[in-house]
């Protein structure tokens, strides 16, 4: 599997602590994507997914930190489509509350007819679908563009997001050992500038939404 970061706690891609993936590899190209440095699946993001698993029982079992959801982001987290169910199903035990983001609409992804889709949409608490549309960006909180549309999978999950959804949208900058990475939804144009900004200084900034 191709995995490009991994952040916790992340509080801007849904309620509470999250553990944040972001996953490699795209077909869709949106103009004015966030992370465009994603679309591509470089060899040195690879890991297996039990690999992977063992490490995160590690940091939130054997550690003992605290975990309230999953966000899966990308990239396009179904281009990798087998390896995403072997993920999903692996991260159940730690919580009910996966989020998934995908370009897709829920019909399209539904129209493939496949059955491993259709055994992931019983298990993700909720879908973000759509492809992100610069011009649509209005600061949505938990969604690109306005376009996209928040699928509540999980009724159990509903009162839960629906009080997160009331709240304003924030930004939240990790520090780490690559520099700065910024997440959350960011206006339209951000990544640019920002990169401009940060060139004139000698500076290199990762974002991740």
């Amino acid at each position: 599997m191709n995995i490009a970061r991994v952040l916790y706690p992340v509080e801007v891609l849904g309620p509470g602590k999250r553990l944040a993936i972001w996953l490699s590899g795209c077909p869709h190209h949106c103009p004015g994507c966030s992370n465009p440095e994603l679309w591509a699946a470089e060899k040195y993001q690879k890991i297996t997914v039990g690999k992977f698993l063992e490490a995160i029982h590690q940091i939130f079992v054997q550690e003992g930190n605290e975990i309230d959801g999953v966000t899966i982001t990308g990239g396009e987290p179904f281009f990798q489509l087998d390896e995403l169910e072997k993920l999903i199903m692996g991260l159940q035990q730690y919580t009910n509350d996966i989020l998934v983001y995908t370009g897709y609409t829920i019909e399209e992804l539904l129209e493939k007819n496949n059955q491993k889709i259709i055994k992931l949409m019983d298990v993700i608490a909720v879908l973000i679908d759509g492809r992100y549309m610069e011009e649509l960006n209005t600061g949505c909180v938990l969604r690109g563009s306005s376009n996209q549309v928040i699928h509540i999978l999980n009724e159990s999950m509903r009162e839960t997001y629906e009080k997160y959804l009331k709240l304003p949208n924030q930004i939240q900058n990790f520090i780490t050992l690559d520099g700065v990475i910024s997440v959350g939804i960011h206006t339209p144009g951000f990544n640019r500038e920002l990169k401009h900004k940060a060139n004139r200084k000698g500076l290199i900034i990762k974002r991740g939404e």
